[in-house]
């Protein structure tokens, strides 16, 4: 008979993907406060463009899904006025992808967002605890042999 996770077990996985589950539909909901049509895999996508223009192809192998689910997503935040592409002036058949200033806005209020979560959390946890269990969380990343993929924005989404 198998049973079911009870609210005291200490099953870290299970609090940790309810979390997670509960702070992005958070944040999302916050996001949409003043960007209403974006979605949550989006975010994936506009990471990859921290840094500057990329390649469609170098950000789908970093993302590990095909160029056509990049190019997809390209042309839904194009419509939402978050990127731009262009083809690339070396090689016409390579599109580059850049933030716009919509889309540097996007970024930035998602920043702003997760750290008034962050505050709010400390707000009710304390500082310490809350300290305390960031460190737990980023161990347990390095644990799993993910911090590689998280410095380099390369978490990848189940579907773009």
């Amino acid at each position: 008979m198998v049973t079911q996770p009870g609210l005291h077990d200490n099953d870290l996985v299970l609090w940790t993907q309810l979390l997670g589950e509960v702070l992005n539909a958070e944040i999302l909901e916050r996001l949409r406060a003043e960007h209403p049509r974006v979605r949550y895999s989006h975010g994936f996508l506009i990471q990859q463009l921290v840094e500057g223009p990329r390649p469609i192809g170098e950000i789908a192998e970093n993302l590990g899904v095909t160029s056509q689910a990049v190019s997809k997503a390209v042309r839904e935040l194009e419509a939402l006025g978050y990127v731009e592409r262009w083809s690339d002036p070396g090689d016409g058949r390579v599109r580059r992808v850049a933030l716009t200033d919509s889309g540097r806005a996007l970024l930035e209020a998602g920043r702003a967002i997760r750290a008034a979560l962050n505050a709010e959390l400390a707000g009710v946890l304390g500082a310490e605890r809350a300290a305390a269990a960031a460190s737990t969380l980023k161990a347990a990343l390095q644990a799993r042999g993910a911090m590689p993929a998280v410095s380099a924005r390369r978490l990848s989404p189940s579907e773009l």
